[in-house]
């Protein structure tokens, strides 16, 4: 390598771990601004928030928690030991369709289940003709509460702690069950004594990212009429028009998501499990046969059932049926999502081709604080963020008003925080870490060799990233692609905040016909959104279907 090739290396190592450095510190804007405004604000709407709602804020977003701690686990750890160890008819199809929930948003099937199950609905309406009751003469379960939501979320979200269990079943040594047998061990208790422990680290990683998406969920709650911290950011937001107190009470929230991961790493504190890689084969399939099949199929048919089939069965008879909606308003809402959800899409492959890389070339511990702090944001939910944009921008918009009107007497309007760059800002740093998981994976299967054999024929990094790696992970960066591309389209609470006005998705549009009652009309956009979805579910599906049975 001569000294011009080997100083332009440095120079793009450099510039890489520079990119690296800048673009996490950006990134970090929304949670520092959070930060900051936890002991600022107006004294009185605090001090108004503490004494009326936010004990109702507290009390609720912990009760929905633990339902739906509770629900997903009923829900997602015995089909994930079933379809893992027994055979039974429909276990091959169960293992992947037990993922089609999660292409449902959690206020879409909240959406559904309500036409459903509300006084109104074809239910109650079927029990009153039968039974000749009315309103008031019958127990019928309520499907607008808390216990309504903690369901809704749990039939979405199960899929967390099923898949991350499967696997860990799935990997764990054969010898160890086979062992347990010779011990006088029955299935159920090989189960709770051996194989639950060995998958616990997994169950809880699962259940973290549930309750996680449970904490930045906005839409079910807030159409339930469930008082949370979600709910509670966006009223004192635009009912006080107080953002500073809206910021406490994010960074409140923002205190629950860092307790999450503290407990889930706490529950995993000195315990080491370990598998020699050659006893890791599946041991023989137990095959179930009379009342244990048919237990183990409804086990895993339910979830699938009430998860998927039901509301998308209703969504589409709906959009069929009865949904009135004008098709030039429709085609505008899905070029408007779609336009915004692929800008995002490549703008966070591109960040993270640029993050991941320069921690490739350079090891030093600020790249990997860099490349670690700018993956934090999806644990953060879209409220904290839009938040945490909203107000620097705002303030920078209102300085540059100032200045211009100072100087060249017009008003520019709203740059930042009234336009679309707001929203993609958000975007980047809510799902950044989707994308950057991904291009990692794939760049960790590129030996490092190829980079030396590329710089060898005179490539700086950049053109090694560009000309070898892009194109040898082409699978890992479509896959970043679509997964941040279905996530932006899901996206609502962040979307609501900082779309530009007059600028509408099929996610807000949903939204806003359900909170006029009419729920039938958004089931055209309800039912796109969750078709999209289900493209990472097939993704997620075949790899399941080449890794291990």
């Amino acid at each position: 390598m001569t000294t011009q090739t080997f100083s332009s290396t440095a120079r793009s190592i450099n510039w890489l771990s520079g990119s690296a450095v800048l673009i996490a510190s950006i990134l970090a804007l929304p949670v520092l601004v959070i930060c900051a405004f936890l002991f600022a604000g107006s004294v009185d709407v605090w001090s108004h928030l503490f004494s009326t709602v936010l004990g109702d804020y507290v009390g609720n977003s912990l009760a929905l928690l633990v339902g739906v701690s509770v629900g997903v686990l009923l829900l997602g750890v015995p089909p994930a030991w079933l379809t893992s160890v027994c055979e039974f008819p429909g276990r091959k199809i169960f293992t992947w369709a037990l993922l089609l929930p999660l292409a449902v948003p959690a206020y879409i099937i909240a959406y559904t289940y309500t036409g459903l199950l509300d006084f109104a609905g074809p239910v109650q309406s079927l029990i009153r003709d039968i039974t000749g009751l009315g309103y008031g003469e019958y127990y019928f379960f309520e499907i607008r509460s808390l216990g309504g939501a903690t369901v809704m979320l749990s039939l979405v979200l199960y899929p967390y702690v099923y898949l991350l269990s499967r696997a860990a079943f799935l990997e764990q040594s054969s010898s160890a069950l086979e062992v347990s047998r010779t011990l006088g061990y029955s299935r159920h208790k090989a189960f709770f004594k051996l194989a639950l422990p060995l998958a616990r680290p997994a169950i809880i990683a699962g259940l973290t990212l549930a309750l996680m998406e449970t904490l930045a969920d906005y839409g079910t709650v807030q159409y339930f009429g469930v008082a949370t911290f979600t709910t509670g950011i966006f009223r004192t937001f635009y009912g006080l028009g107080d953002s500073a107190a809206a910021a406490q009470l994010a960074a409140m929230l923002l205190g629950f998501v860092v307790l999450l991961i503290l407990l889930e790493k706490y529950s995993r504190r000195q315990i080491k499990y370990h598998a020699n890689n050659e006893q890791r084969k599946q041991p023989k399939l137990v095959k179930l046969s009379g009342m244990q099949a048919t237990a183990a199929f409804f086990t895993c048919l339910l979830p699938v059932l009430f998860g998927f089939l039901l509301p998308g069965g209703v969504l589409l008879n709906w959009a069929i049926t009865q949904a009135k909606f004008n098709p030039q308003d429709f085609i505008e809402l899905a070029w408007n999502s779609f336009t915004l959800a692929s800008a995002a899409a490549v703008l966070a492959v591109c960040l993270a081709l640029i993050l991941a890389y320069a921690r490739r070339m350079n090891d030093h511990k600020r790249v990997q604080t860099s490349v670690m702090v700018a993956g934090m944001g999806y644990a953060l939910p879209g409220t904290i963020i839009a938040i945490g944009i909203l107000i620097p921008m705002a303030w920078l918009d209102h300085q540059l008003i100032n200045l211009s009107s100072e100087w060249f007497g017009f008003n520019p309007g709203l740059i930042f925080s009234g336009t679309l760059f707001a929203l993609l800002f958000a975007y980047m740093v809510r799902f950044l870490a989707v994308s950057l998981g991904s291009i990692q994976t794939g760049l960790e299967k590129i030996k490092p060799s190829v980079d030396s054999a590329g710089r060898s024929l005179g490539c700086t990094p950049v053109q090694v990233l560009k000309r070898i790696h892009v194109p040898l992970m082409r699978s890992s960066v479509l896959t970043a692609l679509l997964i941040v591309f279905v996530d932006v389209l899901k996206e609502l609470p962040a979307t609501l905040i900082l779309r530009p006005f007059n600028f509408n998705t099929l996610a807000v549009r949903a939204f806003e016909l359900a909170s006029d009652e009419r729920l039938i009309d958004a089931a055209p956009a309800s039912l796109m959104i969750v078709a999209v979805g289900l493209l990472p579910v097939i993704l997620l599906s075949r790899s399941i279907a080449r890794g291990k049975e």
